[in-house]
């Protein structure tokens, strides 16, 4: 396979409430800011991921165009899901071996609706819509799978908080405190936090991204796998999907010193250790993570940027990265980071 690596990353600000940023605005900044780090300012290759149900309006995404400026014309691309399937994408492009740059960018702003509203009408709209089960209900009964000690649940929140608040891009959460359940047995501060927030990434290819970044974090392997959607015909206690994506990456070839997962409920951390065999010693989601700050459609691309960062920077020789996306872990994607020229 050809050598492909992240050479920059960067993320907006992340808000709990709508700052009046239109989705092009909301980009902006942090495009500026990988094309500031790498010296680029056009790309072989440019794709993004977003969701039209949370702007409300079909093709939304191309308004995010605005942004990155079109023309010349470039070679763009869009999936209408998580960002972190656009690097997939991206890094797929990149192993045609006739372009040697991709931009990856996600955003999503959930403060414009009923977010538990809004993932069921794009992730089922038709099979159980109808029997009013949400993303969070959904997420309870796994949870009830799971059967997690409240303890260790708490401990999960309390330790992503304090991360969260050492984060200039994550929410300023306070310690999780309260009895009262948002839908048993999962508590309020058991759900990933309404966040407004957006993220790129830049790819690169052999020896352009190390002219472009003194230590790139090299794709080792990435990969991705999908279970039935219908929650009935899987385990919900465990992530069949996770685990065999992570095999596929090669994730348990050597200890990770980083792993930032899309846990975006307490409970999903606790599957996600098991599945992708997280050893005890590696840092788990030090960014925070997603129950510090939840931008939809671009969370899991930040958690491949944000174990891209710890390899760029050195503090870290070897990462893992985990994307979700569908209800109760349902879809799974893991990539392999390891730092050197």
């Amino acid at each position: 396979m050809r050598e492909v690596a992240v050479v920059a990353f960067a993320q907006t600000r992340h808000s709990a409430v709508d700052e009046g940023r239109s989705e092009p605005e909301m980009i902006l900044g942090p495009l500026e800011e990988v094309r500031r780090a790498t010296g680029l300012r056009r790309f072989g290759f440019t794709c993004s991921g977003s969701c039209d149900y949370l702007a409300g309006a079909p093709f939304s995404f191309v308004s995010a165009l605005d942004a990155l400026g079109a023309w010349p014309p470039i070679s763009e691309s869009h999936v209408e899901m998580d960002a972190a399937w656009a690097l997939y994408e991206a890094w797929a492009r990149l192993q045609h071996g006739d372009v040697d740059s991709a931009l990856v960018y996600g955003f999503g702003k959930s403060s414009q609706g009923d977010l538990r509203e809004i993932m069921t009408l794009q992730l089922d709209p038709y099979y159980l819509a109808p029997l009013g089960l949400d993303q969070v209900s959904l997420a309870a009964l796994q949870a009830s799978a799971v059967a997690a000690d409240r303890a260790e649940l708490d401990e999960i929140v309390r330790r992503s908080r304090a991360a969260g608040r050492a984060n200039p891009h994550a929410l300023d959460l306070p310690d999780p405190e309260g009895e009262e359940f948002e839908v048993a047995p999962l508590r309020p501060y058991d759900i990933a936090p309404i966040t407004d927030g957006a993220a790129a990434v830049v790819l690169a290819a052999g020896d352009l991204a190390r002219e472009l970044c003194e230590r790139p974090a090299w794709i080792k392997g990435v990969a991705h796998r999908i279970e039935p959607h219908y929650p009935g015909m899987r385990d919900l206690a465990r992530s069949a999907s996770a685990a065999e994506a992570a095999r596929a990456a090669g994730a348990g070839k050597g200890q990770p010193d980083v792993a930032e997962l899309h846990a975006q409920f307490s409970h999903e951390e606790v599957v996600l250790r098991r599945a992708l065999d997280i050893p005890a010693a590696t840092a788990v989601n030090p960014s925070g993570g997603p129950l510090a700050a939840n931008p939809v459609m671009a969370t899991g691309l930040i958690r491949i940027g944000e174990a891209a960062r710890h390899v760029m920077e050195g503090r870290a020789g070897r990462a893992v990265a985990h994307a979700a996306g569908g209800p109760c872990l349902q879809h799974n994607l893991v990539a392999v980071l390891e730092g050197g020229r």
